[in-house]
């Protein structure tokens, strides 16, 4: 069986959402956690900011991704992680 399998069969995620979990499962390390940031996924998917950030919104709906927000020691703000479900 196919691991996206789930992924393909949800009819009321939009694409930019499965494309979004793909790049992000093809990141994720052997804990399922991935980190890059919202710039980096939409420079290597040739999409906005915007649309990155309504994939993650999407994404973490409907059960398939988890967001940490992270920060530095100084307090300032860092990658996210997400973690696949």
């Amino acid at each position: 069986m196919s691991y996206y399998r789930k992924l393909y069969s949800c009819d009321e995620l939009p694409s930019r959402a499965k494309l979004v979990y793909i790049y992000l499962y093809d990141r994720c390390d052997k804990e399922r956690k991935a980190w890059p940031s919202v710039k980096t996924i939409a420079k290597e998917l040739s999409i906005s900011d915007k649309t990155v950030r309504r994939a993650i919104k999407d994404l973490e709906k409907a059960g398939l991704v988890r967001k940490v927000y992270k920060k530095r020691k100084n307090g300032s703000f860092t990658s996210n992680r997400y973690y696949l479900t």
